[in-house]
């Protein structure tokens, strides 16, 4: 992989990361239009996937220093929550647990079986069907009643929020979609659904990426990229990452995400079609 892909692999990541679009899948099918012609790899892709979540870090600073301080105060007085900051720590780390758990049982599967492009095609189309669904019930159902906030999250939903990030290990149902869908469907604003997204996103894909990165400081082979190409990349990813997390929030405060939904469907359709003729192949 050359310099230039790679920094066109770190705009795709920052472009795609926060968006309910999969980024794991964008990175997939571009990484077969290069000249090299190749995947990444899913050592590339957890990698890079550290710029956009040192992104998240930064832009919601405050609101992770809050929670952490009040989370370690609640830990030294027996683990009861003495705040919302302090919950929202505890929710955080139970919606973590599906994805690390699955991610460990189901590592060799997600990289290799799962990046077969015929995956990430059909589960764009799927669950772009699902977020449309989900989108339309939350906009009827805040026409009679008032979206949840955050501050009234509790364990069951924490919980489901987790369960649904779960999914984003096959490739195109996306991290952020995921999470999006079970918010809307929880009865939660399209904002909060959001905001939980990305609090939530952030254990489970710096986990991940220094998994990788620790793997691939023991096996060069592994990281096919390079290092300073993957390091550029990173770089990359976290600049275009951290101005999608502003145009993102605002959009999503006015807008539904019915854009989204059709981009997905149209992408997923194109990626199959591509496959039976030919031009595209499946591994």
């Amino acid at each position: 992989m050359t310099l230039w892909e790679a920094l066109l692999l770190g705009l795709v990541q920052g472009l795609t990361e926060f968006l309910p679009i999969s980024s794991s899948a964008h990175i997939r099918i571009i990484g077969e239009f290069l000249p090299s012609a190749a995947d990444p790899g899913a050592a590339f892709t957890a990698i890079i996937q550290i710029g956009t979540e040192l992104a998240v870090l930064v832009y919601f600073r405050r609101e992770v220093w809050a929670i952490i301080r009040s989370w370690t105060l609640s830990w030294r007085q027996g683990g009861r929550p003495i705040n919302q900051d302090a919950r929202m720590g505890w929710l955080i780390i139970l919606g973590s647990a599906p994805i690390v758990i699955l991610g460990v049982l189901f590592q060799e599967s997600i990289e290799t079986h799962l990046r077969n492009l015929y995956i990430p095609g059909a589960t764009l189309v799927g669950f772009g069907l699902v977020l449309g669904a989900a989108d339309l019930y939350a906009g009827r159902r805040a026409a009679t009643f008032e979206p949840k906030s955050l501050d009234g999250i509790g364990g069951r939903d924490g919980l489901l929020y987790g369960l649904a990030q779960a999914l984003a290990l096959i490739p195109g149902v996306s991290r952020s979609g995921g999470t999006i869908t079970a918010g809307l469907l929880m009865g939660y604003s399209r904002e909060a659904a959001a905001r939980y997204s990305f609090l939530l996103a952030m254990p489970a894909v710096f986990g991940a990426g220094v998994l990788e990165l620790v793997k691939a400081l023991g096996d060069q082979a592994a990281l096919a990229a390079g290092w300073g190409n993957t390091l550029a990349a990173g770089a990359v990813a976290f600049a275009v990452g951290y101005l999608v997390i502003i145009a993102f929030l605002k959009i999503v405060s006015t807008y539904s995400y019915k854009p989204f939904v059709f981009y997905r469907v149209a992408l997923g359709l194109a990626v199959i079609a591509l496959l039976a003729a030919g031009v595209l192949y499946p591994s």
